[in-house]
């Protein structure tokens, strides 16, 4: 199910316009939309404007009306669906052809039927691009800037330019590079924006570029970068640093190649750490969800290490690292997570200390109560286990159960395991059948429940539940979100042992759990009786015995 933006805005940011000053302009729907991997409906690009319009960005570049259908469509709905509270739309498109005149561009026309208030056109700056790529002159190319700009400052829409291949055509021509500039600034255009189109470029470089670029034709600057150098984030700062205005970015780095500047980062840097206001009160508090959010929709899992957002963003390993935050959070942490939306984490693994173990503790609701034999216990218990192949800093849920049975003295039990099996059928038509059986104790009674499934692991959870929700119906809400199986280290193929992390959720959460066996089977069943144990614990059901 595609998640859907929520209305998070008080009456006081209704409406709410960031000082005209600095301008935070996201492109996730056009560029974002060409990284290898995205496919976005009209739908999934309603959805998106509509999340980044309620995060607070000042400008949202739907797409290029009239050189698909799709874009063309969501220009018509979205000035039908949205209303938007913060930004403003803006569509994309192209200089006018050689030869021609804009007024008589068809695909110029296709700008301004979009409705779009603000238009980017893209402009060739390096002149071999000019040569090369139009097949025109260097100064027809500087009367196609001139004529698309002004023809469409004077229909009343806002122009800004992108010149394209920037820094690479400064690098070759730079006297020609800066007269494009100086062109479409004469010409009307607001903002001028530098693009890195092959991304190659290092901060020091921009920084330096950009400052000589705005002494030598005083035009308002922008910076668009894409990462190919993994400096995409850097650059647009370095731009910043070098006084330009304006920063194109997407969600989350989305992009053609490795990707463009991360919306995420470059707004809580401007926010955070230069102290300009950027964002709608309130806003970056959302940054977390709003980006994981937009993951979904464009269907991909959102990166657990991305900064500031990532769910390990604020995940700390280290005995020596708990032992600190233990005392002040701050010492490694460059921020309160929760400024945007996120939290801190505590991992348990063989690198954790007693202050770990204590804090994760805390973290899950399990009071140690600073009891160094018992939390010693719980130490030595998780480096034995971790010995053996278990890893718990991707499984909270076992972690959990395991920290409860030594704080309380007995594991949480609701169901005892006789024996399980499972049978998987080749059949002569050719198709497949798993079977499964399990025998369990419940409450005093023997259950014996046999259930088939979509393989043997499917089975098994089937017949769990199968002999299991009628003594307990809270498990009907269980589902298995995600499942994982990798080969440990130091074995050899089928022979080696194997570990398996389990994502079960009931509808209003999910927690992983995990179990290490010589056979993916045997690693399953035990990931599985986690699983249910702890969702009847988290249900608040009794253990039965």
């Amino acid at each position: 199910m595609t998640p859907q933006p929520t209305d998070t805005g008080t009456a006081a940011d209704a409406g709410f316009r960031v000082d005209d000053a600095f301008h935070v302009f996201d492109t996730t729907l056009r560029d974002g939309a060409q990284r290898e991997g995205i496919n976005l409906t009209v739908a999934d690009k309603l959805t998106i404007a509509r999340y980044l319009d309620e995060f607070g960005v000042a400008f949202i570049e739907g797409g290029w009306p009239g050189a698909n259908p799709r874009d063309t469509e969501f220009f018509a709905r979205a000035q039908q669906e949205i209303t938007f509270r913060h930004a403003q739309l803006v569509a994309f498109g192209a200089t006018r052809r050689a030869g021609g005149k804009a007024a008589e561009d068809p695909q110029v026309r296709a700008l301004l039927e979009s409705g779009a208030p603000v238009i980017t056109l893209v402009a060739k700056a390096h002149d071999r691009h000019v040569e090369l790529a139009l097949r025109t002159t260097l100064e027809e190319n500087l009367e196609m800037v001139r004529d698309t700009v002004s023809y469409l400052c004077a229909q009343g829409r806002r122009v800004f330019v992108d010149c394209e291949h920037f820094f690479d055509g400064y690098r070759a021509n730079p006297e020609y590079a800066k007269s494009v500039v100086r062109t479409a600034a004469e010409a009307g255009a607001d903002v001028v924006v530098l693009c890195d189109t092959n991304g190659g470029m290092l901060p020091a470089q921009v920084q330096a570029v950009v400052a000589t670029v705005l002494a030598d034709t005083g035009a308002r600057l922008g910076i668009h970068a894409q990462d190919d150098t993994g400096c995409a984030v850097a650059n647009s700062l370095a731009a910043v640093d070098a006084g330009a205005t304006h920063v194109q970015c997407t969600a989350n780095g989305y992009g053609e190649r490795v990707g463009n500047a991360n919306l995420f980062p470059v707004v809580a840097a401007l926010e955070l750490k230069y102290g300009m206001k950027v964002l709608p009160s309130g806003a970056l508090a959302e940054m977390t969800r709003i980006s994981h959010a937009i993951a979904e929709v464009v269907n991909l899992a959102p990166s657990t290490h991305q900064p500031y957002v990532g769910v390990s963003a604020f995940a700390h390993k280290a005995g020596l690292h708990a032992s600190a935050i233990k005392v002040d959070p701050d010492l490694y942490q460059h921020i309160d997570p929760e400024m945007v939306g996120n939290t801190m984490r505590m991992l348990v693994s063989d690198m954790a200390g007693r202050a770990s173990i204590e804090l994760k503790g805390k973290e899950l609701g399990v009071d140690l109560g600073g009891d160094r034999e018992l939390i010693g216990r719980v130490v030595e218990r998780v480096k034995e286990r971790e010995l053996q192949g278990y890893t718990y800093e991707a499984a909270d849920a076992s972690f959990e159960l395991l920290l409860r049975a030594e704080a309380e003295g007995r594991a949480r039990r609701y169901f005892r395991t006789e024996s399980w099996r499972t049978i998987s059928e080749n059949r002569p038509d050719g198709t497949h059948a798993n079977e499964a059986t399990v025998k369990l104790w419940v409450k005093g009674e023997r259950i014996v429940a046999t259930a088939e499934g979509n393989g043997p692991v499917n089975a098994l959870d089937r017949a769990m539940r199968v002999g299991l929700e009628r003594f307990y119906p809270q498990l009907a809400k269980l589902e298995l979100v995600d499942y994982k199986v990798r080969i440990l280290e130091g074995r050899h193929g089928t022979e080696s042992t194997t570990r398996v992390l389990i994502t079960t959720g009931d509808g209003t959460g999910e927690w992983a759990t995990v179990g290490v066996a010589n056979n993916v089977i045997a690693a399953s069943w035990q990931a599985l009786e986690d699983a249910y144990t702890y969702g009847l614990l988290r249900a608040g059901v009794e253990p039965a015995e």
